[in-house]
């Protein structure tokens, strides 16, 4: 029995889907996945590229084209969008497309690719790395402009790129001199349209960035697939946009959830907290399956987790392995959801891999640990005490003695005790909650206290 949950979970692990397994699929060596960078660019263009990169080496593609228009947008959206890129092989194969313009942070992700075609009278360039100050938009200081320089021109190197253009477009003190011309003089942004970009410069000549100047989309698959190509739209989704608030806030989500398990756990019965926890734990799955990162396998590993940590509670309360079992999927799906794997990565998740999911766990257990300690503090003096415990533990046809037995007093509990129950101190069966661990039927009790209707009791 054991052996064979095991194995289904390993199975469900290992699952291909979304978070990047490998595929058996493989739709041929003609296939062009083709990712839109249209707009400003955000945290939620990066889920689409992070979803049609892993698409685009489960079906094998021989080439990803990104078609740009975009004015820019967050600079550490852009650098994970490179990161990613650079997991698609062969990176031969990496084109970006001009549409119309590829401004600041388009001009980064072009860079990112080994060829570069553009659109009649498209432009690429001015990539100065800005931020909004009290005065509009500003410069970021040299060293930050140093800094992205080099970024910028790492990622030229590695495609066989121009890197003085590429420098010329971020660092405004260098300008740009080709063959005693001056494109641009020290002081000025580097911008280039298609037909600038494409002009030869050197011996023997090359040209300056662009490869070619191509009519449209399907010209350019055209010529580098040839006229049978499959091609593969990658279409971004309003849902995009809403996982990335979900996987920013994944900490606050995780702790929401816990917290509600923790309210659910010493509550008796199964009520609105217990409900409100399964759903906070579905929307981190669901956000981090729509931004890549996890599959619906993780989902299926935490519902049977909390499943055997139910068994565990509710069934055979004491027995220990269920719930540490299903503690341990639990935790693994949590993590798992939050690995970030491609088909070329380890099977066993590295520690740099495991590093954001670790730190967003411990977080989130952190903040769960200080609530707790807050509730506990504050909730059974509070008026929402009496609606979650005096009501459920104190039923109508078991009436309150008259007068409660002493601290002290030792009985013996009637029923489970999880945490509520009955128990019988001499006078016959009184309604009792335990204050920790869950008691067995028999097991001999003693009274703590008695606040108010409610009579709290430990294992004698």
């Amino acid at each position: 029995m054991i052996r064979t949950l095991f194995t289904m979970i390993l199975a469900c692990s290992f699952w291909p889907g979304p978070a990047g397994a490998e595929a058996p699929q493989q739709t041929g060596p003609h296939t062009v996945v083709v990712i839109p960078i249209e707009g400003p660019i955000s945290r939620a263009t990066t889920y689409t590229v992070r979803r049609a990169v892993k698409q685009a080496i489960d079906e094998k593609a021989s080439a990803l084209i990104l078609r740009m228009d975009t004015p820019g947008g967050e600079a550490a959206a852009t650098m994970e969008m490179m990161d990613i890129l650079a997991k698609f092989e062969p990176q031969a194969g990496t084109y970006t497309l001009v549409e119309k313009e590829a401004y600041s942070a388009g001009a980064f992700l072009a860079a990112a690719t080994r060829h570069i075609y553009m659109q009649p009278g498209s432009v690429i360039g001015a990539a100065t790395p800005v931020v909004m100050g009290q005065g509009g938009v500003e410069e970021l200081p040299p060293k930050m402009v140093s800094a992205m320089a080099a970024k910028i021109r790492a990622a030229a190197q590695r495609h066989g790129h121009d890197t003085d253009v590429f420098d010329a477009m971020v660092n405004k003190q260098t300008g740009l001199i080709k063959d005693g011309q001056v494109l641009v003089n020290q002081g000025d942004i580097l911008t280039l349209t298609d037909l600038e970009a494409s002009a030869a410069y050197g011996s023997p000549p090359r040209p300056l960035l662009s490869a070619g100047t191509v009519e449209s989309l399907d010209a350019l698959v055209s010529k580098i697939a040839g006229p049978e190509a499959v091609v593969k739209a990658v279409e971004p989704t309003g849902l995009e946009r809403v996982s990335g608030f979900i996987v920013m806030l994944s900490p606050l989500l995780l702790s929401a959830a816990l917290l509600c398990g923790y309210i659910e756990f010493k509550t008796p019965g199964f009520g609105v907290f217990g409900i409100l926890a399964v759903i906070l734990a579905l929307i981190f799955f669901f956000g981090h399956t729509i931004a890549g990162l996890s599959g619906h396998e993780h989902m299926v590993i935490f519902l049977i987790g909390v499943v055997l940590i139910a068994v565990e509670l509710f069934l055979f309360p004491g027995f220990i392995l269920p719930g540490l079992l299903g503690v341990v999927l639990v935790v693994f799906a949590l993590l798992k959801a939050m690995v970030d794997r491609y088909p070329s990565d380890p099977v066993i998740p590295t520690l740099p891999m495991l590093q954001l999911p670790l730190t967003n766990l411990a977080l989130a257990l952190g903040l769960t640990v200080a609530a707790t300690l807050v509730l506990a503090r504050f909730l059974p003096r509070s008026p929402l005490a009496g609606a979650l415990v005096l009501d459920a533990v104190n039923p109508v046809d078991l009436p309150i003695p008259a007068t409660a037995p002493s601290p002290g007093t030792t009985g013996r509990a009637l029923s489970v005790l999880r945490p509520s129950g009955t128990a019988d101190f001499g006078g016959g069966p009184v309604e009792v909650t335990a204050d920790g661990d869950f008691i067995q039927p028999g097991t001999a009790v003693r009274l703590l206290r008695v606040e108010g209707n409610r009579i709290v009791v430990e294992a004698a």
